[in-house]
């Protein structure tokens, strides 16, 4: 088995340019991080066989649901607009008492049929990044925060239009999320934060009882492509135990511009600077010859070269490559054809530190970070071995990508998809939205592939539109619409 140092080192070289080409991006900064904190490690990680070799009983034997105290109703945001029609809830839940370890989570109803509406649960990624920073107040939550940082905006394709939607900041040590034993930061990793998830469902349907036999679908971007597969994995093996937690009523996952496999996901990002001009031919040509990413011989020439590639991009966002970048929050771009603000990381940051918001929202006074440094001690090299097995189950699984995303691109979720091998059910073909090409999408057998037109890598905050569309057709276990002719 290959090293956690080797593996790493790969990731290193090929995520390396977030530092450079996208310093207003946190996201990107602390994959970079996370990549170049562990290639010096030496002992293999042990979540290379996570979802593999069965569930691991230690972990699940640590699994229990504390005593929730109460229910924590919004009754209102600071600078909130006129005519919310919808209940929101944000507070603490309880993972661990013994260490003091408790999770924030923000809770938007439907305004409408929420009781028959369906439960969707997002996560970020990073890993270290906030759910509620970035998918609720960034992408799909029902605000949007101005350039003033004092006030928020109606997103009008929020997703809470259709299902009650949990955004969960995850693990302790990102946003507003906390343990009292500060040990727990440093010893983190994938089955820890799985498992504290896990966790948390069981605690927050306790607190939300008529929620417990609810459709639940568990939704997520970039490195949840680890955080999803592995909450559901686990999910569907406790459910088989049927003893004394609730049975959570799984129906299906869905992966945005996720980080899947290391081999896979690297080659896919470099092929895609190629084949959208984002670099030369001499360039590309020099990593084909120079670099083999599947046996890790990264050669000083293969370090030269990837350099280079950085180097010609030039200073892009690398998450949305046409998109305009934040140069200052006080002078922002605009985005053409879009709302979505370029500096709104900014005007979200100042918001959520206020004292009067955090008061609001039930959380403990504290330096809000959009990404905050978190020890990792475990991460899989791949995840398509978890898949795998949630194919096997029965789930409905989709995987979508913003095709103007650079840093986890539509190409190595190709490449990722058709290492499986899987059959091909429904060819692929343009779905519709607003009577427009929304993206395309390919029906393989027990898995979907969607492509989002004009998205990056926050799809919600780039197309809310299209992306809308096309989790209401996840939900309703659908294929996106076809295009009206």
């Amino acid at each position: 088995m290959l090293s956690t140092k080797s593996r790493l080192w790969l990731l290193f070289v090929a995520v390396s340019h977030f530092a450079i080409s996208c310093d207003a991006n946190q996201q990107g900064k602390y994959l970079y991080k996370f990549i170049h904190s562990r290639r010096s490690q030496k002992k293999s990680s042990h979540g290379e066989a996570f979802g593999v070799n069965g569930v691991d009983c230690e972990y699940f034997s640590q699994a229990h649901v504390e005593q929730q105290n109460s229910v924590d109703k919004v009754k209102s945001l600071p600078g909130q607009p006129q005519g919310v029609d919808f209940d929101q809830y944000a507070g603490y839940v309880t993972v661990d008492a013994k260490a003091g370890r408790s999770l924030f989570y923000y809770f938007v109803e439907s305004p409408h049929n929420s009781s028959t509406n369906p439960l969707v649960l997002w996560l970020n990624g990073g890993p270290g990044c906030s759910s509620f920073g970035y998918g609720a107040l960034q992408e799909l939550g029902p605000f949007r925060v101005n350039s003033d940082g004092r006030t928020l905006h109606k997103n009008e394709f929020a997703w809470n239009n259709v299902a009650n939607v949990i955004f969960l900041e995850s693990p302790a040590g990102v946003g507003f999320s906390y343990s009292d034993n500060s040990s727990d930061y440093s010893k983190t990793g994938d089955h820890s934060t799985a498992l504290d998830s896990y966790t948390f469902l069981l605690n927050w349907l306790e607190r939300f009882p008529q929620y417990k036999t609810r459709e639940l679908f568990i939704t997520g971007e970039s490195y949840a492509g680890h955080y999803v597969p592995q909450l559901a994995h686990i999910i569907l093996s406790k459910n088989k135990l049927k003893k004394s937690h609730t049975v959570i009523n799984l129906k299906g996952v869905a992966i945005g511009n996720g980080w899947i496999d290391d081999y896979y996901c690297t080659k896919g990002m470099y092929d895609y600077f190629w084949t959208h001009g984002l670099n030369s031919d001499k360039t590309h040509k020099g990593i084909e010859k120079h670099c083999n990413f599947k046996t890790f011989n990264l050669t000083s020439e293969c370090n030269k070269y990837t350099n280079k590639a950085d180097d010609e991009m030039g200073d892009i966002d690398i998450y949305n490559i046409y998109a305009p970048i934040c140069n200052s929050p006080e002078s922002p771009a605009t985005y053409f054809g879009n709302d979505f603000n370029p500096c709104s990381e900014d005007y979200t940051t100042t918001y959520l530190n206020l004292p009067e918001v955090q008061e609001a929202l039930h959380a403990k006074a504290t330096k809000w970070l959009s990404c905050s440094d978190v020890g990792w001690t475990d991460s899989p090299s791949t995840i398509l071995p978890t898949i795998k097995r949630l194919i096997s189950s029965g789930l409905s699984i989709w995987m979508y990508s913003g095709d103007t995303d650079n840093s986890v691109p539509i190409t190595s979720s190709k490449y990722s998809l058709n290492s499986l091998k899987l059959h091909v059910d429904t060819r692929w073909r343009p779905w519709g939205s607003s009577d427009e090409v929304g993206g395309y999408v390919v029906g393989y057998k027990g898995l979907t592939l969607i492509t989002v037109r004009g998205a990056g890598h926050m799809v919600p905050s780039s197309q809310p539109k299209r992306a809308l569309t096309m989790i209401t057709s996840f939900l309703r276990g659908e294929l996106p619409p076809k295009l009206k002719s």
